[in-house]
């Protein structure tokens, strides 16, 4: 059966197609990967058919039993990806935002009690409930800019009992919204207060207590840690990821955020999915990079609140052929941040990335920072039907405009979602 044929049986026996439309699939070898006056055929939750709009498809499209829609030349994406966040948590931290603009630093701030603890001792105090409402009301900003996937931290409790609950909530959003939400367990975030000038021990108690509670669980797949001065050392987070791979779960690193500890180098070693901040990344990182599988994760928000001025080595990245994605990194502390469109626009301003190299970072590079790649990222047949529908003139104008949101439509695995299309 020729590849035409195939088309064409597909749209026969589609369940929805959206048609008169420019898609960008990041899957062809254009800018954006871009096919205009094109169609998109879904089944179930699959693309089965993508391919221009001729005569033959179009009346195929009209004999076909499926819910047809015109979308008028407006542009689709894949859907949006946030491939860090931290969205579960209790309290606020506009005090911290004060003192930060009164000269203090984040470091001194931690030091002195506040910082990641405060989070910490309010999310603790925090019901379940509590912390699901807030947490809806986060995540909905997101689904509402175009993102069908999102990935979502714990690491504010840094003890069993909060671990658990924030993971858990994590579990119920997954049932309660239409996203692919992804849980990873950040135990080592910082030191919390009952470990005070014990890391040890409590890296400890990580690896020989809550970490394969986790996994039994089945509440997370996936190790994240701090490699800092201020959260854990290369020997540290060495010994759980240790642990994690011996559990088979996957492993990704908090690195060079604020020095160069070489966390990016222990990552590759470990097969990390990704390592994410990394202003400080050296000639040395850069390289482990470029050896690896490793996504870089940049977080241009976090880099704007805390108002860094050391900036990733954007160029360095981009001559090695190093994947970059992009993230909220959503968090109370430095990057109160849900807009994925704004973290485009950042990422261009701020970064000096260009539209498409921003697009690419929450779509087909954040995919691979959450080892989904497979399934989402890109618009190809056989992958999730999880895209976004725009009305824009061009995709340059998802990163150009700031405060703006032309997001009409998405798709989560066939299903309609957010429906603003007429």
């Amino acid at each position: 059966m020729s590849t035409n044929s195939q088309s064409i049986e597909a749209i026969l026996q589609a369940d929805s197609i959206w048609f008169n439309a420019n898609i960008i699939t990041f899957a062809n070898d254009r800018p954006y990967g871009t096919l205009e006056n094109a169609y998109l055929a879904v089944k179930q939750n699959a693309i089965v058919a993508i391919g221009k709009l001729d005569s033959e498809t179009l009346s195929c499209i009209e004999q076909s039993n499926a819910q047809c829609t015109d979308l008028q030349q407006r542009w689709i994406s894949p859907g949006l990806i946030d491939c860090h966040t931290h969205i579960v948590y209790g309290g606020n931290r506009s005090a911290e935002f004060e003192q930060r603009l009164q000269g203090v630093s984040y470091e001194e701030i931690a030091k002195r009690g506040g910082g990641i603890l405060s989070t910490v001792n309010a999310t603790r105090a925090a019901t379940h409930e509590e912390l699901l409402e807030s947490a809806m009301k986060r995540a909905q900003d997101l689904l509402d800019q175009g993102v069908t996937t999102f990935e979502v931290k714990s690491g504010y409790g840094l003890d069993a009992a909060t671990e658990i609950k924030m993971l858990e909530v994590v579990k119920q959003l997954q049932h309660a919204l239409p996203a692919t939400i992804v849980p990873t367990f950040l135990g080592a975030h910082a030191v919390p207060p009952e470990y005070k000038g014990k890391a040890d021990e409590y890296i400890d108690y990580l690896c020989d207590v809550l970490l394969p509670d986790i996994k039994k669980r089945e509440l997370a797949d996936t190790v994240d840690a701090f490699c800092e001065t201020i959260g854990f050392s290369y020997e540290q987070v060495e010994k759980l990821f240790k642990s994690a791979q011996q559990l088979g779960m996957k492993v990704k690193l908090h690195a060079e955020q604020l020095s160069d500890q070489q966390g990016t180098q222990l990552a590759t070693r470990y097969s990390a999915l990704s390592v994410d901040h990394l202003e400080y990344l050296s000639n040395e990182g850069i390289n482990a990079l470029s050896n690896s599988e490793t996504v870089a994760v940049l977080l241009p928000a976090a880099f704007y609140f805390l108002r860094e001025t050391k900036l990733p080595p954007i160029q360095a990245l981009r001559e090695q052929q190093v994947p970059i994605a992009l993230a909220t990194d959503c968090n109370p502390g430095s990057s109160p941040c849900t807009s994925i469109l704004l973290i485009l626009n950042m990422a261009c301003t701020l970064f000096q990335m260009t539209p498409e190299e921003a697009l690419r970072g929450v779509t087909i590079n954040a995919a691979k920072a959450l080892g989904l790649l497979d399934q989402v990222g890109t618009i190809e047949v056989g992958k999730h039907a999880d895209f976004a529908v725009w009305d824009i003139q061009q995709p340059a104008d998802l990163s150009y405009a700031i405060g703006a949101n032309p997001c009409v439509g998405v798709v989560h695995q066939g299903k309609l979602v957010l429906d603003k299309l007429f």
